[in-house]
């Protein structure tokens, strides 16, 4: 294992130093919490909604990326504001990051179906690297500086059009591209590097009878410098309770995803990642579970809501 934890040791200086490689975290079950990755949706279902979601990514790889989201957004009053804020605690290798972000949305009526919303996202993170966990790679003096709290600063903006059958999304979570650099590194020059990433999300929901729905979905992320990446999924709802689905991630992986509707309120989630990618032969696969509590209106409620 000695190898893997040196391959880690360098993805994790990758992601911090002036390399080109996507850095936020990404979810299979994105469709389900698409604040996540767009400020806009913040109060779009119409009451108060609570996500947590839980990753472990590459089993059985050492120092493999982990990941915990947990997210709140509600409307507020009649105005077509919406508020909702994201606490991520994202760890790999060496390295970790916690996120907090403030996400604020203005919804306006577009004819008689649809809602077209802007958003702005205020936040920052922190990254901290302890260099003593894991293996060191031979060129050891470029491990011997840990960063410890270094903020990176926070703002995105999106836009989200939805009706009742389908939506479409464009979001650049952060607009900063943040470039720390610690003079006690001396001329190895280490950097934190934030890097903008641009979201497109669309989906659409078929009846194809009275008790079973289908939505495809499709996320599309590009980050500057580096390849596009691209999310295909298809779900099924039987009887508003019961959800399955597929997703495929370019070159990447491919996943199952399962849902249940325990109660009115609370929706249990869990996905499976299989990688495609090189790294299958030193790891078992990613599993991904989340719970989504919506506070319902009895006045309003009338199914569970798609997306």
């Amino acid at each position: 294992m000695k190898l893997f934890s040196k391959l880690i040791c360098f993805i994790a200086v990758c992601l911090v130093t002036n390399s080109y490689g996507q850095q936020d975290p990404q979810f299979t079950q994105y469709m389900f919490n698409t604040m996540s990755v767009n400020p806009a949706y913040a109060g779009s279902r119409g009451h108060t909604v609570i996500t947590a979601l839980a990753r472990t990514q590459w089993v059985g790889f050492d120092g493999a990326p982990d990941t915990q989201n947990l997210s709140y957004d509600s409307p507020i009053g009649f105005a077509g504001l919406g508020l909702g804020v994201n606490l991520v605690n994202d760890k790999i290798g060496p390295s970790s990051e916690v996120y907090f972000d403030a996400n604020m949305s203005y919804s306006v009526k577009t004819g008689e179906k649809g809602n077209l919303a802007f958003g702005l996202r205020l936040g920052g993170r922190l990254l901290n690297i302890d260099w003593t966990k894991g293996n060191v790679v031979e060129d050891e003096t470029l491990f011997q500086n840990n960063i410890n709290g270094r903020f990176l600063p926070t703002v995105g903006a999106g836009v989200y059009y939805h009706e009742e059958k389908w939506y479409m999304g464009l979001s650049v979570p952060n607009f900063l591209r943040s470039e720390h650099y610690d003079a006690n590194l001396g001329s190895q020059g280490i950097t934190a590097v934030e890097r903008m990433h641009f979201f497109f999300i669309t989906g659409y929901v078929f009846d194809l009878n009275e008790s079973i729905k289908f939505k495809p979905a499709a996320l599309l992320k590009g980050v500057t410098g580096a390849p596009l990446s691209l999310d295909v999924s298809a779900n099924f709802l039987f009887n508003d309770k019961f959800r399955t689905g597929i997703a495929w991630r370019w070159d990447d992986s491919i996943s199952a995803l399962l849902g249940f509707q325990a109660t009115d309120s609370l929706l249990i989630g869990y996905a499976y990642d299989l990688t495609t990618s090189n790294y299958n032969v030193v790891n078992s696969g990613t599993h991904e579970v989340m719970l989504r509590y919506e506070i319902l209106n009895p006045l309003k409620y009338r199914s569970p809501r798609f997306f």
